[in-house]
């Protein structure tokens, strides 16, 4: 159990036994006891923190409320003192709840780069730490592996999957010669790669140190009213000795000079303040939680309410990540699209999935292959029927429309003019047909961008390391203008570094290594999936887990409604503070009176700010709930 938790719990039972015990005449010695207990429990923590900022030069609301309360005890009212201690209380353990709770979602999803590497030389294979690899080493990098540093194929032929690196859905082909990157996935073929960086010199050790850099020169972001805390709290404490203080130096009585004063202390206690703001933005983080979009803090919540600028990566973000059959050129379609499934039968590339889920799609037989032969970097072999088929990128002959296929000339040129990858499938040396693949649009991407749009009053911008052709293919089918392709990592940040020094307030999605300086400076990042790149999430300032894209603009329009409830329990408690204290100023407000305006403003802001969390509300119910979810009815935000 949370600390936060077991003090609110302890603070709430002490004074459940405290305040009945006090009005129905238990012995004095339990309530006292009773009393301490809660006073102790409830604000133990509140006072040492209080007493740090202050050693630090700063008077925060914590040290503040923990006066007040004591100042109320000490004229006779424990029940007052008492009750703001357990509402105090109360509000920090469930600020810690949704806090852990995010946290133990988003470290779930880290997905670590690899830290050790197999190292080759003369005496064969050795395991070594990855940071410890040299320029000149050889390291073996088997299919499946993720290359563990920067380097040059030596031997072999593959295909590296460089999506979290540079946003390509697709793989390139690696063979003797080809520049690979740390982080990057090896595919079917076995390499060897000869390491031509210190590690500090690794692609993905800049981008660490950019998202560090960024992370450490931003300004440390805070809520609205841990802005105005430190002077609201310094004010109370100079007016609060000058009630005191000048009146005394002028012969007033001592007791009643001191009622006042302490009446003002604990009516002028922004505690009501405080808790206007933070019940609204814990309960919007765990609506957004409980539908699949982890924040990190409350602080995330009021940015979010305040963007005016979207930034997003294409591959795996506005597009599924996952490659699809969508155009088939040949006489026969459904022919070419089952010899091509039969060839792509035992291969684990991901354009061979993609080929046999188009097979299964349209519900075609498949027939037998045998003598599967997996060509890295160029593509698969196989007989069919007794007859070779070959599926895999195209020559050039094949680009120029090749002799024994009856299909339009320049069907390669055709298919990647739309934006796809070709593919192109022979049977005994002669093509019959190419197939386009391309990474497909997430189910209703065009709508979350409209709706994205209309709120901030702009159209996202697409920002990618992907090809030009791809990038325009998307943003075409989008409805996206402002398509900025073959971007590096450094590219996207200061793009939106740019947008920042305008005023704009800036929020970024992106799912891959590539992303991590783009979540960093922008004033909302946030990672797409839960295949996220560890550098990515930890960049971030939150995650979101499922069907992104339209989770985006119901986050925005929840993050705008809390903070509307925010601003309208700022209102209610400040009317509420500046009605008490001008009477405690300009008249003789009753301690009592004053103490119950304060402490009854204090708990309607509480349950106003939790409205949010009422299945009923509009907001939360356009957040995407996965069928699972609405099943089992949890409550929960994020299991453990």
């Amino acid at each position: 159990m949370l600390p936060e938790i077991r003090s609110a719990v302890c603070a709430l039972a002490a004074f459940a036994v405290a305040a009945p015990g006090q009005l129905l005449g238990a012995p004095a010695t339990l309530t006292v006891v009773a009393w301490v207990v809660c006073y102790a429990a409830g604000g133990w923590e509140p006072a040492w923190s209080g007493l740090r900022a202050l050693r630090h030069g700063k008077l925060d609301v914590d040290l503040l409320m923990v006066v007040a309360a004591l100042a109320a005890a000490a004229i006779g009212q424990p029940f007052d003192g008492g009750l703001l201690v357990v509402i105090f209380a109360t509000s920090g353990a469930l600020e810690a709840v949704m806090t852990a709770r995010t946290r133990r979602g988003i470290e779930a999803l880290l997905d670590l780069a690899p830290e050790t590497a197999v190292r080759v030389d003369d005496s064969g294979e050795t395991r070594v730490p990855a940071r410890d690899l040299r320029v000149g080493d050889v390291v073996l990098v088997r299919p499946g592996d993720r290359v563990p540093a920067d380097g040059e194929v030596v031997d072999g032929a593959s295909e590296i999957d460089t999506a979290s690196l540079t946003g390509e859905p697709l793989p390139r082909a690696a063979g003797i010669g080809t520049a690979v990157h740390a982080g990057t996935v090896n595919g079917t073929g076995v390499l060897r790669v000869r390491v031509t960086r210190e590690p500090r010199d690794w692609v993905v050790a800049g981008i660490r140190e950019r998202v560090q850099r960024a992370t450490d020169s931003a300004s440390r972001r805070q809520l609205l009213i841990e802005r105005i805390e430190q002077p609201y709290s310094v004010g109370v404490v100079v007016v609060t000795l000058a009630l005191l203080g000048v009146p005394l130096l002028f012969g007033a009585a001592f007791e009643p000079t001191l009622l006042r004063a302490m009446t003002f202390m604990i009516v002028a206690s922004p505690c009501a303040v405080v808790l206007a703001t933070m019940p609204p933005l814990l309960a919007a983080i765990a609506v957004a939680a409980r539908r699949g979009a982890l924040l990190r803090d409350a602080t995330v919540v009021e940015a979010l309410a305040a963007v005016d600028a979207v930034a997003m990566d294409k591959t795996g973000t506005l597009t599924t990540g996952r490659p699809r059959v969508v155009t088939v050129r040949a006489a026969d379609p459904d022919g070419l699209v089952a010899l091509a499934a039969a060839a792509e039968a035992g291969s684990e590339h991901a354009l061979g999935r993609a080929v046999r889920e188009e097979a299964e799609r349209r519900r075609l037989t498949v027939p037998a292959a045998s003598a599967f032969v997996a060509e890295p970097g160029i593509g698969v072999r196989a007989t069919v029927g007794g007859r070779e088929v070959t599926v895999g990128r195209p020559s050039r002959g094949d680009a120029a429309g090749p002799a024994g296929w009856t299909g339009p000339a320049g069907a390669v040129e055709d298919v990647e003019g739309s934006g796809a990858t070709a593919v192109v499938v022979s049977v005994d040396g002669q093509v019959r047909g190419v197939l386009g693949i391309t990474d497909d649009v997430r189910p209703g991407a065009a709508s979350a961008v409209d709706a994205l749009t209309r709120l901030t009053g702009a159209a996202p911008v697409l920002l990618t390391g992907d090809a030009a052709r791809p990038a325009a293919a998307v943003a075409a089918r989008l409805g996206l203008v402002d398509v900025r392709s073959g971007l590096l990592p450094d590219d996207k940040a200061d793009v939106v570094e740019a947008w920042r020094r305008d005023g704009r307030t800036v929020l970024a999605a992106g799912d891959g290594v590539n992303d991590a300086p783009l979540l960093a400076v922008a004033d909302v990042g946030l990672a797409v999936g839960a295949g996220a790149s560890a550098l990515s999430v930890q960049a971030g300032d939150g995650v979101l887990l499922r069907d992104p894209m339209a989770v985006l603009p119901a986050l925005v329009e929840l993050a705008r409604r809390a903070t509307r409830v925010a601003r309208a329990n700022l209102v209610v408690a400040g009317a509420v503070i500046a009605g008490l204290v001008t009477w405690d100023l300009v008249g003789t407000l009753p301690l009592v009176l004053g103490v119950a305006g304060h402490e009854l403003s204090t708990v309607v802001v509480c349950l106003n700010g939790l409205r949010l969390l009422v299945g009923g509300a509009r907001v939360a119910r356009e957040l995407p709930l996965s069928a699972a979810d609405r099943a089992e009815g949890s409550s929960e935000v994020v299991r453990g």
